[in-house]
């Protein structure tokens, strides 16, 4: 059986340990390694050779999009496996990876078999996925909260579950984080749209929705969202959407969900109160988040939590 190599490539380590993680599991003879940036895996692929490239969008020193440009004026990498992981879905974002030769997208926040989908699809075209499948290597892992969990703890036993319902009793951290400036009432959530101030689009693998941002810092948000059908869960990959200033710049910031609260001290609570961590490394991002803050989107102090 031939060799598969990869590189993950993404600036945040959170992500990269879940999508390792995930091939790992479902590839055991998967030579994988990774990059915190462009810059380093540009310098990575001109020493080794490589089948498949998995990469976020925006990074610092070099994007997503120009490590793409350059492997396809590459002659060796004319044809690689280039996927695309990123929160960016918009149309022209889109349109812009095809013209520079993407082969595949995975968008941001994603589970093991969305992950996994791209890969196996790659893996064919590469004429090695049978291969891989035959030899007893391919064991698919669809539980990606574990994964997570895995991901943060190395493997040893972790005391944070995912609640069982919403009324979920909130971590020591989410309840000492008390925020010097009170979100909207769950009314006036409920009948503003999300793009206003102090309000956003939180993206969970079960879907979108609304969230007001009742605090804010440069490592987490305290966040206001309704409770729906599907429950989100402790450790999960999000993707939150935040629109602000005159010229409506939006900042997509990935992260995961750090605890999970009911609202109100009722079991028939239909708000939740979510503390989401960012995992971004991006200085762009952490600007972006120094300005929000300064403009009063949230008190200046808030404390974030352990």
């Amino acid at each position: 059986m031939s060799k598969v190599n990869v590189l993950v490539v993404d600036d945040a380590p959170f992500i990269r340990d879940l999508v390792r993680k995930c091939l790992r599991n479902a590839f055991p003879g998967m030579v994988i390694e990774d990059a915190v940036n462009g810059r380093k895996a540009m310098a990575m692929l001109g020493k080794e050779r490589f089948d498949l490239v998995l990469c976020d969008w925006e990074m610092p020193e070099m994007s997503g999009l120009e490590l793409l440009t350059w492997c396809r004026q590459q002659p060796e990498y004319k044809d690689l496996q280039f996927i695309m992981v990123t929160s960016r879905g918009d149309k022209e974002n889109v349109i812009q990876a095809i013209q520079a030769g993407v082969s595949d997208f995975v968008g941001k926040p994603f589970t093991n078999e969305q992950l996994l989908t791209k890969v196996k699809k790659s893996l064919t075209k590469l004429g090695k996925l049978d291969s891989l499948m035959a030899s007893g290597q391919a064991r698919v892992n669809s539980a990606f909260a574990n994964d997570s969990l895995s991901a943060l703890t190395g493997g040893r036993p972790e005391t944070v579950k995912a609640p069982a319902a919403a009324t979920a009793v909130p971590s020591p951290a989410a309840v000492a984080a008390k925020p010097l400036v009170s979100a909207p009432t769950p009314k006036s959530a409920a009948a503003s749209a999300p793009s206003g101030r102090g309000q956003g689009q939180l993206r969970l693998s079960s879907g979108s929705q609304p969230c007001v941002i009742k605090a804010l810092s440069l490592k987490e948000a305290l966040l206001v969202v309704r409770r729906s059908a599907t429950l989100p869960q402790v450790l999960e990959g999000a993707v939150l959407d935040l629109e602000q200033g005159e010229n409506a710049e939006v900042a997509r910031l990935n992260g995961y969900l750090h605890a999970i609260a009911a609202l109100e001290p009722k079991p028939e609570s239909d708000w939740l109160q979510l503390t989401f961590k960012f995992v971004d490394q991006d200085a762009q991002k952490l600007d972006y988040l120094s300005r929000l803050i300064a403009r009063g989107t949230a008190q200046k102090h808030f404390t974030p939590g352990a």
